[in-house]
């Protein structure tokens, strides 16, 4: 009986934690094909009281926000980090899909650019989770950053 009940209670801590016990999860690339988001928050991970703090970001059209866009095929994605521009492949298991062999153009940008692009495409590449939620996208970094996307109702046309 012991043995059991702290079998559960690790199972029940595990599920507790966030991300999830270090296991890349996501949904299926499929739900995603022909899509474009826009990060629209970024959480940092909570300080030592706790609490939840935001980084700030640029938003819309006219100052170079960070948009993932997800190819027709679903193999492929897109995007811009707020200054230069990156694609990856997406890789797919039965967790759903990671990113792989991101790469990014070089422009010189200002270094607080930089450090936004730098931070950016370190979480495209060690995320934990993604979680969809309509037009809403959460990615889940290891360090417990949050960043959140937004759909934008332009879709991407196929090539």
């Amino acid at each position: 009986m012991t043995f059991s009940c702290l079998g559960l209670s690790l199972l029940t801590a595990c599920a507790n934690v966030i991300p999830p016990c270090g296991a890349k999860t996501s949904p299926p690339s499929s739900e995603l094909r022909n899509t474009k988001w826009e990060l629209t928050r970024w959480n940092l991970p909570p300080n030592a009281n706790g609490e939840v703090r935001t980084r700030q970001i640029p938003q819309g059209e006219n100052s170079n926000p960070i948009q993932i866009i997800f190819d027709a095929k679903g193999d492929r994605v897109s995007g811009s980090t707020g200054c230069n521009r990156f694609t990856a492949s997406l890789d797919e298991d039965a967790k759903g899909f990671t990113f792989k062999q991101i790469t990014s153009t070089k422009m010189s940008c200002s270094p607080a650019r930089n450090e936004l692009e730098n931070d950016f495409l370190y979480e495209l590449n060690d995320y934990r989770s993604i979680v969809r939620n309509g037009d809403q996208l959460l990615m889940i970094g290891a360090d417990r950053e949050v960043l959140s996307f937004t759909q934008r109702s332009n879709t991407v046309t196929s090539k």
